[in-house]
């Protein structure tokens, strides 16, 4: 009998840094996601976010900066992650989840519940790693990619 393998729901953020750092956390997280233990899942709205701030986003300093690499690195990480493309939430869910997170968060909220993902996981610290989301979201868990990695290490 095959091994279910854990669904770890992305938000955007994670993959802005996983095309700006390569060997980053977020990066690494999208690398064991192509493995047999754990697989990633997104929205369309989630992958468009993460693509318009790759490619849109005007640099802050060189240092900083998204460019054609980064856009290109996000593609390749995208097709070597193969994900599970969830549908967008319906409206009740939508209404549910603002009221315990920012409204432009909402969807990413209500898409990794109704994934009945196993993980979701972000950097936006302010939004979803809060003990109100926390207790919502349960039996999830939402985990910046940092914490999720040290939760692999013996």
């Amino acid at each position: 009998m095959a091994e279910v393998r854990s669904l770890l729901f992305l938000d955007a953020s994670v993959l802005v840094a996983a095309a700006h750092s390569p060997t980053g956390g977020s990066a690494l997280v999208l690398e064991i996601c192509a493995g047999s233990r754990f697989r990633g899942a997104l929205t369309l709205k989630v992958l468009l976010e993460a693509r318009h701030n790759i490619q849109d986003r005007p640099a802050l300093s060189e240092a900083e900066g998204f460019g054609e690499a980064e856009l290109l690195r996000f593609y390749r990480q995208l097709g070597a992650l193969e994900p599970l493309m969830v549908s967008p939430p319906s409206a009740g869910r939508l209404k549910l989840c603002a009221g315990v997170t920012a409204e432009k968060d909402a969807h990413v909220l209500a898409a990794a519940l109704d994934s009945r993902a196993d993980y979701l996981l972000t950097l936006d610290r302010r939004h979803f790693l809060t003990p109100a989301v926390h207790a919502f979201a349960a039996p999830m868990r939402i985990a910046t990619p940092g914490d999720f990695l040290q939760t692999l290490l013996p």
